[in-house]
C-alpha cells in the first residue's frame, strides 16, 4: 500500500509522519509537494503538522488554496482515508473538509507535552485498533489548537459520533475537550495531537502506532473485499 504525505512550505513533521508510517506498517510513504495536482494511486493521505506560510492570517488559511488541495477533495469524495495532524487539521477545517476551526490556545501559550486522550469512536478507518474508552498517551505541540464550532455543529458532532478523540485534561480550551474529529463518512480525520511522535519506546509512548496500523488494515481489508 502507498501513502502520500503532503508537504507545504513550513511543514516540519512531514518526514516524521513518513518515517512513522514505514516503521509501523512497512508501507511506502511518498512526500508529495503542495504544487502537485494529482493524488491518483495513493491509498491513504496525510497532511502533516508544521507551520503553514500565512500563519499570521490563520493557520491553514493560505495552505488550503494549494493546488494539491483540489486532489485532496477528490480523494476524500472517493472515500480514501485522509489524516490531518496539527496544522494538517487546521488545513482540513479551512478547506471545508471538516467542520469548525482552530483558535489560539485559551491561555495564549504554546504547549508541547504528552497528553492523555480518550478514544470515543473506534469504528473509523483510523481507530479500529483501539478499544472504545481506551486512554492513550500522545504528545501535543501547538499554539493554535483550541477547537471551536457553533453549538449546532458541536451537537451534531456529539450525536453523530464524530468526535474520535477527547482530551482527558483539556490543555487548550477546546470545545467539549475535542482532540480529533472525523467527517460524516468517517474517512477524514483531523487531530491536534501528534500520533507520529508516539510510535516507538524511545518516544515515551507507542500509542500512536495503532492509528497508522488501523488505516493499513482498513485499506487491505477493502482491497480483499473488492477482489471478491
Amino acid at each position: 500500500m502507498k501513502w502520500a504525505v503532503i508537504v507545504f512550505p513550513g511543514s516540519n513533521c512531514d518526514e516524521d509522519a513518513a518515517n512513522a508510517i514505514v516503521r509501523v506498517t512497512g508501507d511506502s510513504a511518498v512526500l508529495v509537494w503542495h504544487q502537485q495536482t494529482s493524488l491518483e494511486g495513493y491509498d491513504a493521505i496525510v497532511l502533516p503538522g508544521g507551520f503553514s506560510y500565512g500563519d499570521y492570517l490563520r493557520s491553514g488559511a493560505i495552505a488550503r488554496f494549494a493546488p494539491i488541495m483540489t486532489a485532496v477533495h477528490e480523494q476524500a469524495q472517493r472515500g480514501v482515508p485522509i489524516l490531518g495532524i496539527c496544522n494538517g487539521f487546521q488545513v482540513l477545517t479551512e478547506a471545508g473538509l471538516l467542520p469548525g476551526g482552530l483558535l489560539r490556545n485559551a491561555d495564549l501559550h504554546f504547549h508541547c507535552k504528552m497528553v492523555e486522550l480518550e478514544v470515543l469512536n473506534n469504528r473509523t478507518p483510523f481507530t479500529s485498533a483501539y478499544q472504545l474508552g481506551e486512554i492513550i498517551r500522545v504528545p501535543i505541540a501547538h499554539g493554535e489548537g483550541r477547537y471551536h464550532a457553533d453549538e449546532e455543529t458541536l451537537t451534531g458532532l456529539k450525536e453523530g459520533d464524530a468526535v474520535a478523540f477527547q482530551y482527558v485534561e483539556n490543555p487548550n480550551g477546546s470545545a467539549m475537550g475535542i482532540a480529533g474529529i472525523v467527517n460524516e463518512r468517517g474517512n477524514v480525520l483531523g487531530m491536534m495531537p501528534h500520533p507520529e511522535r508516539a510510535v516507538a519506546e524511545f518516544m515515551q509512548s507507542e500509542d500512536g502506532a495503532r492509528l497508522f496500523q488501523s488505516v493499513h488494515d482498513y485499506v487491505l481489508a477493502k482491497e480483499v473485499s473488492h477482489a471478491h
